[in-house]
């Protein structure tokens, strides 16, 4: 098949079983996969030109409903942080989105940009998960792990669910497995912020920037956190998406709306990805999670910039 935007010809069914392989992991700590999808995109299928963060987001938009409804079904979506995370990040996203058109249209300077931001990440996370400090959100991961395995294999259901406490201007509180967590919003406003242009320019969405600052730096449980990245990024994903579609005609000698068929393609396998990755989530020790989203991380950003240096 092929694909007019993207400029390439492709198997149909290479998009969507790539996007369930990736997402089906990622899923499991509020990251759709887009992050991994990029560099697919860039170097595997050689859609190198700036609508191909468009298309990321588009995945983002048509995969991420299913799998976030698990999380709200089974009551670990903490809707306030995830309404001060998109008020945040759609201003940044907009600004993110001008600064990929028009500074980073160059696939060059886009990969090594976006390479050193994963390759932070992923450390902050594997050294999150090995240090394994006796915190609050370690604690509270713990024993939702234990009342998980404890539950009746006929058990459809997770009932240990996130209690809202306080939320105001300056905090919120919520208790999760007996443990209670502050967060101040000012703070988490900002990083927001900031994670949204960055997000804008990577098409991402944020979510796999705002996951492992959640963990690393809110010291927040990934059991709660998934829920509210996974629908901040479907949010600002089709804010983006939007802005990509309106402006493209005020560029004409750039190639910056979606390749909707491949970003439909993708979309379609990361359903049943992101949908299995929020199901399973619960069962898998939060380390793991941790390790794997960290090690994914960091492969991808050195990636990016061995590819980068070596031209």
């Amino acid at each position: 098949m092929f694909f007019e935007v993207a400029n390439i010809a492709i198997n149909p069914f290479l998009p969507p079983l790539v996007a369930f392989l990736i997402s089906i992991f990622t899923s499991t700590a509020g990251i759709s996969g887009a992050f991994v999808l990029l560099p697919f995109q860039l170097s595997i299928l050689n859609f190198t030109a700036p609508s191909v963060s468009a298309t990321n987001q588009l995945y983002n938009v048509v995969a991420i409903p299913f799998g976030l409804y698990s999380y709200i079904r089974e009551g670990r979506m903490i809707w306030q942080l995830a309404l001060i995370v998109i008020f945040a990040t759609l201003p940044g996203v907009f600004i993110g989105v001008l600064v990929r058109i028009n500074f980073l249209a160059e696939p060059s300077t886009f990969q090594i940009f976006a390479g050193l931001v994963i390759i932070f990440l992923g450390y902050r996370l594997l050294k999150e998960s090995i240090n394994g400090k006796k915190s609050k959100a370690y604690l509270a991961e713990t024993k939702f792990f234990e009342y998980v395995k404890e539950l009746n294999p006929t058990e459809k259901r997770c009932f240990l669910k996130v209690q809202l406490e306080k939320f105001n201007v300056k905090e919120l509180e919520f208790e999760f497995a007996g443990e209670r967590f502050v967060i101040k919003t000012i703070p988490i406003f900002f990083v927001s912020l900031i994670v949204g242009i960055v997000g804008g320019i990577y098409g991402i969405g944020g979510g796999a920037i705002l996951s492992p600052i959640y963990v690393s730096f809110f010291g927040l449980p990934v059991y709660v956190i998934a829920g509210p990245a996974l629908f901040g990024t479907f949010v600002t994903s089709a804010f983006a998406v939007i802005i990509f579609q309106v402006l493209a005609p005020f560029y004409p000698s750039l190639n910056i709306a979606p390749d909707w068929k491949l970003g439909l393609l993708f979309g379609i396998g990361g359903i049943l990805g992101i949908y299995l990755g929020a199901k399973i989530q619960k069962f898998l020790p939060a380390k793991f999670i941790k390790l794997i989203l960290g090690f994914s991380l960091l492969l991808v950003g050195l990636y990016y910039v061995f590819s980068f240096v070596l031209g």
